[in-house]
Parts: C-alpha cells; sequence; structure tokens
C-alpha cells in the first residue's frame, strides 16, 4: 500500500463535521450553548454552497439539528462529546497503487493530551465510525495526532510542530524520527517541515498546544500562507517574525524553497482572557470557494479575503463569523474535514 494525504486543495466528495454537544466545549449558559449550535450550523450551510456535507448528531441533540440545519446537510446519529472533526476525526487517504480505494486515517485522539476538562471519548470513535460509513480501509496509528496539526501538500511534503506530536501529553517516547516514519507511513509525506511552536493563546488550558493550521497553510506547492501579526503590543509579533526567517529558510518534498505570503492578523490584540490568536489562516478550501473566518472587522476580514482569492485563483471566498469558534478554542478549518474525491 502507498497511502498519500492529497492537498486540500484537490477536489472534495464532502465535507464532514460533527454537531455541538453539551458539555465544557458548548458553554454553560443558554446564550452560550445557542451561539455554539449558530455557529456550527452558520459554517455548514457556508460549505454547503460548494460541497456535500454530512454531520455526526449525538442523539441528544438530533431534533435540534433537524431544526437548524438545511435539508441538503446528511445527519448521521452517533455519539458525540467534542466535536472538533479535523482533530478527532480521520484524516482521508488515498492509494496511488490502488485507484478508487480511500483510507482514513485513525490516529490516536486524546483530547490534546488528555487535559483535565475534555470530553474526547466518545469523539475518539468518530474516524472509525466515518471510516464505517464511506466504506473506506481504517489506517490504524499508534501516534497521538490531531488533523489540526498537520498540513500538506499533497506531493510529499508535510507542515508539523514539535509542541504538537513531540508533546510529552500525547507522545511520551516519540522523537522527530519516529513521528516522521509515521507520517511516510499513513500521508506519504517524504519531508517533514517542522515549527518550533504555534501561537501564544494556543498554549493555554483550551488550547491544542500549537497546531499549525492556526499558524500556516501550503496554498499550492512551494507556496506559504503565514499568519503576521503586525503588532508588536501582541506577543505573536515575535512569534511569527521567527516563524517566518525560519520557513524561508525551509524547501518543500520537491526542493523548493517556499514562497512566503503574509496574511496580516485582525487588529483586535486582546479579550478578556488575553492576547487573541485569530488568524485568517484557520479556513477551509472547498470545491470552487473558501470559507474564511471573519472576526468583525470590515477592513481585515476585506483584505484577507482578497489575499485569499488571489492564493487560490478562482475559487469564490465567503466569510463566516469566527469569533464564537476561537472563544471555543479554534476556528472554521479545525471544525471540518475535507473527504478527497476519487
Amino acid at each position: 500500500m502507498s497511502w498519500r494525504m492529497p492537498a486540500e486543495t484537490a477536489r472534495h466528495e464532502r465535507t464532514w463535521m460533527a454537531f455541538p454537544a453539551e458539555g465544557e466545549t458548548l458553554g454553560d449558559t443558554d446564550a452560550a450553548r445557542e451561539e455554539g449550535y449558530a455557529t456550527w450550523t452558520a459554517v455548514a450551510h457556508a460549505v454547503a454552497e460548494f460541497e456535500p456535507v454530512s454531520m455526526l448528531v449525538d442523539p441528544s441533540e438530533i431534533t435540534r439539528a433537524r431544526r437548524m440545519l438545511s435539508g441538503s446537510i446528511e445527519i448521521i446519529e452517533a455519539p458525540v462529546d467534542e466535536f472538533w472533526m479535523r482533530d478527532a476525526g480521520p484524516t482521508f487517504v488515498v492509494d496511488a497503487d490502488r485507484p478508487g480505494v480511500l483510507g482514513a486515517v485513525d490516529w490516536i485522539f486524546n483530547g490534546w493530551g488528555a487535559p483535565d476538562w475534555a470530553e474526547w471519548r466518545r469523539a475518539a470513535q468518530h474516524a472509525r465510525i466515518i471510516a464505517d460509513a464511506v466504506g473506506a480501509e481504517l489506517v490504524s496509528s499508534t501516534l497521538v495526532n490531531e488533523g489540526g496539526g498537520i498540513h500538506v501538500d499533497g506531493e510529499g511534503t508535510v507542515l508539523l510542530t514539535e509542541t504538537v506530536q513531540l508533546d510529552p501529553r500525547r507522545n511520551p517516547y516519540a522523537d522527530r524520527q519516529r513521528v516522521e516514519a509515521e507520517m511516510a507511513r499513513t500521508l506519504g509525506a517524504t519531508k517533514a517541515v517542522w515549527l518550533p511552536r504555534g501561537l501564544t493563546r494556543d498554549y493555554d488550558d483550551f488550547g491544542t498546544n500549537g497546531h499549525v493550521d492556526i499558524v500556516a497553510t501550503i496554498v499550492s506547492p512551494g507556496r506559504l500562507l503565514l499568519h503576521d501579526q503586525q503588532n508588536p503590543d501582541h506577543p505573536d509579533h515575535a512569534v511569527t517574525r521567527d516563524l517566518r526567517a525560519l520557513l524561508s529558510e525551509q524547501t518543500d518534498a520537491a526542493g523548493r524553497r517556499f514562497e512566503i505570503i503574509d496574511l496580516p492578523a485582525p487588529a483586535t490584540l486582546r479579550d478578556e482572557e488575553g492576547p487573541v490568536d485569530w488568524s485568517y489562516v484557520n479556513h477551509l478550501v472547498t470545491n470552487d470557494g473558501v470559507v474564511a473566518c471573519g472576526f468583525g472587522e470590515e477592513k481585515a476580514d476585506a483584505a484577507a479575503r482578497e489575499i485569499l482569492a488571489d492564493a487560490y485563483p478562482g475559487r469564490r471566498v465567503v466569510t463566516v463569523d469566527a469569533r464564537p469558534l476561537f472563544d471555543r478554542g479554534g476556528g472554521i478549518h479545525c471544525i471540518t474535514q475535507q473527504q478527497p474525491a476519487l
């Protein structure tokens, strides 16, 4: 078998999501819960403008989901606790030696390092549930990893973060060589590009400890979009400056030095919890479109749409207010997972 993860820009069969279920992530007030339901629904409807959407829904939320979701969105009843599909769900791969065969990598999911607050044991089964639903071959992995912790170009390059895959709460016995070997086996990655860390807020209790999908993404082979915090009063100003310097010296699997496209952060620096990690990098590429995070800043949101439209020629860019997602620890990319077309 020769598994390969296609680039996100390749054609999709559909996008997978999970509908929110009551718990720590959704919120502890009626207003917070309603905000969560509404935001996940808005993202689903935005994605459905471009491609089919399938939604895992906990039995306790079936009635609500049927009321809020359009009839075009497929509802699949399954146990749900955490509903960040990118992280708990499967990473889809194809087999170069067997055209038409779909694989689903089942990483071990432990709630981003098994923090005390996380409820993740139901979500840890989502990869197997979805693989069974679509008839994909299960590619079982012993690596604790999340889909938000990787980005690929489809041609052998994978972006990783030292504080994620080498996190002792996730993989206490891993080193770079072991991680890279597993990326080669499961994703077909022949070149790993390691970031030393992620954004500041992502190291809070509700963070992922440095997911790459909020920092950088490969828009096409040899080209990176990089989060750019331009304000020196924000701690990520130094972080993104250093990441830019590092990535500018890196090459991809084909030996190309990366062209880096800066994607400026919105103007807001802080919320009541501290420095924000609002990032336009955390978007989803769909068939003929891009679903982008918005942050209620007309000028910055419009500038990001323009950069994304230029980075992904021929795709229509739409914005969904992602502040309720970031308040809960992630963004649009984090709650979606593409299934490639065969």
